[in-house]
């Protein structure tokens, strides 16, 4: 199953690109309905860097749901910068998602602002349909807090 958002945002390509690289982005644009630790030895670095990068997930920061490895790469195509997550679901009840593909890309757009795409691909196999509706709230949720911190981002 799919989940997409597309929009554009109020903010340079450049500043989009660094938010979307930086862990504090992520943490920012989730909380409070999701919260994030890193179970790296040092925590989370200031900006991601290619490869495996593991994490305790928490709804509402009080409910465990698992954790998860962020395997991030960095690509370009067409002019719009990318991030590509092939990790997945190491414990808890998380870990019912079998197949995780998630990219987010910005391009610029008209009067300096940025088209924002992310694409998540998974699966969950039988219970997939049932997995769906959180997944896709979770990304609106993080559509909003994009959409609304975007002007911050410069």
């Amino acid at each position: 199953m799919r989940v997409l958002l597309k929009f554009e945002i109020d903010c340079t390509p450049d500043a989009a690109w660094r938010a979307l690289r930086s862990p504090a982005g992520l943490r920012e644009v989730s909380t409070p309905l999701m919260t994030f630790t890193s179970l790296e030895p040092r925590g989370f670095p200031t900006v991601w860097s290619e490869g495996g990068h593991p994490l305790a997930v928490k709804a509402l920061g009080l409910l465990p749901v698992g954790e998860q490895l962020i395997d991030i790469s960095f690509t370009e195509r067409k002019g719009a910068r990318i991030v590509q997550d092939f990790g997945g679901a190491l414990s808890g009840p998380l870990s019912l998602v079998t197949r995780w593909e998630h990219s987010m890309a910005v391009a610029p757009a008209p009067g300096g602002r940025t088209l924002y795409r992310d694409q998540l691909v998974f699966s969950a196999g039988p219970v997939t349909a049932a997995v769906w509706p959180a997944l896709w709230s979770f990304w609106q949720w993080r559509g909003a807090g994009i959409r609304r911190l975007a002007p911050t981002w410069e």
